[in-house]
């Protein structure tokens, strides 16, 4: 029988319980701009500390429009207002 070149077969791997997951946390680096009209670089702002995380806003470096939030439940302050 010849292989397959369209077959793939996975080596044999231990299986992990819980699938590791591809990416834990994204930053954005450039955003698209609708005042600019193209992807520019941006800026990070920290805007509340809230009990389910740090909310931030994302801005443009050119003309400073807002292009973006986020909120961040693993950061530096979150768990600041838990007890």
């Amino acid at each position: 029988m010849k292989n397959d070149p369209f077959n793939f077969v996975q080596p044999n791997q231990p299986q992990n319980s819980q699938p590791q997951a591809d990416f834990q946390e994204l930053e954005a680096t450039e955003l698209y701009c609708p005042k600019c009209g193209r992807a520019v670089p941006v800026r990070k702002f920290l805007l509340l500390i809230l009990p389910d995380g740090d909310r931030y806003e994302y801005r443009c470096q050119l003309c400073g429009t807002k292009v973006g939030e986020k909120i961040d439940r693993s950061g530096q302050f979150y768990g600041v207002l838990k007890s």
